[in-house]
């Protein structure tokens, strides 16, 4: 069978969703989980937009060495050089250069003409050649560019030394019998065409963009970009679950493969949520909590009977857990360690020790510890590695008869606890208020959601929060089977997250 190239852009494209952004080690951590899950490409950045976006894409081109490691750029000389230096150290790299073609950007963003955008795209590209073999290029919002100038451009890009060309769906705009009339016609009008890869690179703002990228690849095109969990601009992006199980388990009609190890697929969705501050809706395809859960009587007789009755694919070819093995307070070091094993987590021993201690607690409340339980622990254990402030303690006073009182203790930078205290409306504003007094960073508040993991009244609850400074967004999220130290917890993650590119701004 053909072999689909899978070129994942959740580090880039996934991290232009408002609210996702990942500091340097997240980006790292998710490009490894990326190398794991076999991706072919990985677009780790746009090196042009910040120095911490370049210094990031510059780490995971010396650090991960499998996937091909792509970097962005704008047609754009300073972009290309920019983006050339990030990438340069990377065992196979890749330059993407995009350059709008559509009439509307045309009239409205770049005020250029057809003539001056394809001399424009030709020049870029050959610019990118001249620093290595593989570059790829997107005439960006294709779907709504004339074809007759679509062809004209990726022929002169492909003369200019273009290896791939990609065909984005900027706005989500297609639909898949259109998208197909576009992906045939380059095939049969651009000459040189079979010299390069082609692309697709689809939004879902019509909720059509996997569907749109299935569609193209019936009609030969052979590399999908595409993001875990489907996050990227406004709706998101083709979701690369969805995309690479769909043509594993529809073999027959696609008759096509992958390189992507699918057992790695559920750790890796749940990375990314967990990084990003966006959480996995129940009904979401493949991912979601109830993707293969069942409720209805007939399904679930059926199920008992013969599991592909209504089950079309194994739990476990995602890397969901089979075992029914169940941990509790009296279960030791080695079977907690082999369980992580078994769920796709490989820790280090100062892990391990951090992430057992950890788990011991939770133990001494909980009867049973369950899988789901153990994922955010460990998500916990990973949001506390990069530190400028820890919570040591929070104690709340609240009634309907008294005025919530919060006390909070924190470990400064410097190893200093400090305290304080402080009212509020409710036990957690008080506790914000608290913190803020301690931390003294402005910011608003701007999200606020609770939900448990798993069932039962000693389930570990969940708080995801968003608070915004000087314009920019930013994602916090906690677990404990108290909800006022998770939301305390959600609160200091966002905080460091903040303090964190405050101090990457003041180096610079």
């Amino acid at each position: 069978m053909e072999r689909v190239i899978i070129f994942d852009t959740t580090l880039r494209d996934g991290e232009q969703a408002p609210g996702a952004t990942l500091n340097t080690e997240e980006k790292l951590e998710v490009a490894r989980q990326l190398e794991r899950l076999g991706v072919d490409v990985i677009e780790a950045g746009f090196p042009i937009a910040s120095p911490g976006d370049f210094e990031a894409v510059r780490l995971i081109a010396r650090e991960v060495r499998e996937p091909v490691i792509c970097a962005l750029a704008h047609a754009n000389a300073e972009a290309i050089d920019r983006a050339w230096e990030a990438i340069k150290e990377a065992k196979r790299a890749r330059l993407h250069v995009f350059l709008s073609s559509s009439d509307i950007h045309l009239a409205y963003q770049l005020r250029m003409g057809q003539a001056e955008t394809l001399e424009l795209a030709r020049d870029m590209v050959a610019r990118a050649k001249g620093y290595l073999e593989d570059v790829e290029f997107s005439p960006m919002d294709a779907t709504r560019t004339s074809h007759q100038f679509i062809y004209q451009i990726l022929e002169a890009v492909i003369e200019a030394g273009a290896t791939t060309v990609n065909i984005p769906d900027t706005v989500g705009y297609t639909t898949p019998e259109e998208f197909s009339r576009l992906i045939r016609g380059i095939f049969e009008n651009v000459p040189n065409i079979h010299k390069v890869v082609v692309s697709v690179h689809c939004h879902d703002d019509l909720g059509l963009a996997v569907a749109n990228s299935l569609a193209a690849l019936t009609c030969g095109a052979r590399q999908v970009e595409c993001t875990i969990n489907g996050i990227g601009e406004r709706a998101g992006n083709a979701s690369l679950e969805e995309i690479v199980m769909a043509l594993r388990t529809r073999r027959d009609f696609f008759e096509l493969t992958t390189n992507i190890d699918t057992t790695q697929i559920h750790k890796t969705s749940r990375l990314v949520s967990e990084l990003t501050g966006f959480s996995i809706p129940p009904n979401k395809a493949i991912v979601g909590a109830n993707a293969f859960r069942h409720e209805s009587g007939i399904h679930q007789d059926g199920i008992l009977k013969e599991p592909t009755t209504y089950e079309i694919m194994d739990a476990r070819s995602i890397g969901l857990p089979s075992s029914t093995l169940v941990l509790g307070k009296h279960s030791g070091r080695h079977a907690f360690k082999a369980h992580l094993e078994e769920l796709g987590y490989t820790l280090t021993e100062g892990d391990i020790e951090r992430a057992f201690s950890a788990f011991k607690e939770i133990a001494d409340k909980k009867i049973e510890v369950t899988d789901r339980d153990l994922e955010s622990l460990v998500a916990e254990e990973m949001r506390t590695t990069s530190e400028a402030y820890h919570l040591e303690q929070v104690q709340v006073s609240c009634g309907d008869r008294s005025v919530p009182t919060a006390t909070v203790k924190l470990i400064t930078p410097d190893g200093e606890v400090i305290a304080d205290a402080a009212l509020g409306t409710g036990p957690v504003d008080a506790v914000y208020k608290a913190i803020n007094r301690l931390v003294g960073v402005p910011n608003t508040l701007t999200e606020f959601s609770v939900k448990a993991i798993t069932e039962g009244i000693d389930a570990i609850g969940e708080v995801t929060i968003r608070i915004e400074s000087e314009g920019r967004v930013y994602t916090g999220r906690g677990a404990s089977t108290d909800i006022i130290v998770a939301s305390a917890k959600a609160y200091m993650n966002a905080l460091n997250r903040l303090l964190a590119v405050k101090g990457k701004k003041q180096e610079v």
